[in-house]
C-alpha cells in the first residue's frame, strides 16, 4: 500500500521544460552565475503554482526570446536586486533613505540609458514575478481592478508612470477590447514598454506619451487609472496625487500603489506604514474602496523594517 500521508500531500508545482523553456533558461542562468538567487524560481513556482509559471513564461518568452536575451535580463535583475539589498541593509541601520532630490534621482536613473535598459527595467520587470509581495500585488490588481473593469465594460484606461509596461500589458491581455494610454517622463521606459507590448501582441491598442500629467493634464479625463510605485519616487506625493485626482473623470476609479520601507536608488519619500499612504490619498481627495498590503519577507528581528507593497483601489 502507498504511504497515505505521501499520497494525500498535494504535488509541488515544478517547471516543465517544454511548457516553460524561458524560465528553465533563467533558472539555469541564476544557478550558474548568481548564486544568491539560485533557487528563487523554484521557490516561486512551488509557492504560486503553474499559473505563475505560465504567466511569467509568456512575458519572458516574448520579451527575451533567446538564451542570450534571457541571460542579459538575469544579469540586469541580479544587479538591480544586489543594489536594493545593499541600500536596504544601510536603511535598516540608519532608519532613513539616503538623501536625494528628485532631479538627482531622475538623472541617475530615469534618463540614464545604460542603467535603465540593462539593469533597472529588466530587473524591475522580473522582480514583479520573483518577489512574492510584488506578485501578490499583481494578483490583487487582477481580482480587484481588472475584474471590475471587465464587469463595467470598460473601453479604455490610463497608466501614469508606466515603468516596464507590465501592468498595462497585463490589463490589455486580460481585456482584449480595451485600449490604453501610458504616460511617463523617461524615454527609456517608453522604449522598453513599447517593445514589451509589441512582443506580447497588444501594442496596437496602446500609446505612450512622454508627459508629466500633473503639469499637462490629459483630456479626456480617465475613467480607469493605474499608477504603480510612483509615490515613493517623489518629493511631494500629495501634490502629485491631487494632480492624478484631477485627471480622473467623475465616477472614475484608480489603482494606486506605493513601496514602503524599501530602499532603492530612486526612492525619496519614505512611507513607514500603509496608513501613511492612505492619509495622503484621502488628503488628495480620494475615497478608499479596498486595499492590499504584502511583506517581502519576515523580519530578521523584532523592529527591523521590512519592505512592503501597498495597493489601493480608490475613487
Amino acid at each position: 500500500m502507498p504511504d497515505t500521508k505521501t499520497a494525500d500531500r498535494p504535488a509541488v508545482a515544478r517547471l516543465d521544460r517544454q511548457a516553460h523553456p524561458a524560465l528553465v533558461c533563467m533558472n539555469e542562468a541564476l544557478r550558474v552565475r548568481h548564486r544568491f538567487a539560485a533557487d528563487i524560481v523554484d521557490r516561486s513556482v512551488a509557492l504560486f503554482g503553474t499559473r505563475w509559471a505560465d504567466e511569467f513564461e509568456s512575458v519572458v518568452g516574448a520579451l527575451f526570446p533567446t538564451a542570450d536575451a534571457v541571460a542579459g535580463a538575469v544579469r540586469g535583475y541580479a544587479a538591480f536586486a544586489m543594489q536594493s539589498m545593499r541600500l536596504q541593509a544601510a536603511f535598516e541601520v540608519e532608519g532613513q533613505y539616503r538623501p536625494k532630490t528628485y532631479d538627482e534621482a531622475a538623472s541617475e536613473v530615469y534618463f540614464n540609458e545604460q542603467h535603465m535598459m540593462q539593469e533597472y527595467l529588466p530587473g524591475l520587470l522580473l522582480s514583479h514575478f520573483l518577489w512574492p509581495h510584488h506578485y501578490r500585488q499583481l494578483q490583487f490588481f487582477d481580482s480587484a481592478f481588472v475584474d471590475a473593469m471587465r464587469v463595467a465594460g470598460a473601453s479604455s484606461f490610463v497608466e501614469v508612470g508606466i515603468g516596464t509596461g507590465l501592468y498595462s500589458g497585463f490589463l490589455l491581455r486580460r481585456l482584449p477590447d480595451v485600449r490604453g494610454t501610458g504616460f511617463d517622463i523617461s524615454p527609456f521606459s517608453k522604449q522598453f514598454t513599447e517593445a514589451h507590448l509589441d512582443a506580447l501582441g497588444v501594442g496596437d491598442r496602446y500609446e505612450v506619451e512622454l508627459r508629466d500629467v500633473t503639469v499637462e493634464p490629459i483630456d479626456p479625463r480617465a475613467d480607469w487609472l493605474v499608477c504603480v510605485e510612483v509615490l515613493e519616487h517623489l518629493e511631494d506625493p500629495v501634490a502629485f496625487l491631487r494632480g492624478l485626482r484631477a485627471t480622473m473623470a467623475p465616477g472614475g476609479k484608480a489603482f494606486i500603489t506605493a513601496a514602503l520601507n524599501a530602499a532603492h536608488a530612486d526612492h525619496i519619500h519614505l512611507y513607514r506604514a500603509p496608513d501613511d499612504v492612505l492619509a495622503q490619498l484621502v488628503e488628495a481627495g480620494f475615497t478608499l474602496e479596498q486595499s492590499f498590503v504584502g511583506a517581502a519577507y519576515r523580519p530578521s528581528a523584532p523592529g527591523v523594517p521590512v519592505p512592503l507593497a501597498a495597493a489601493f483601489v480608490v475613487c
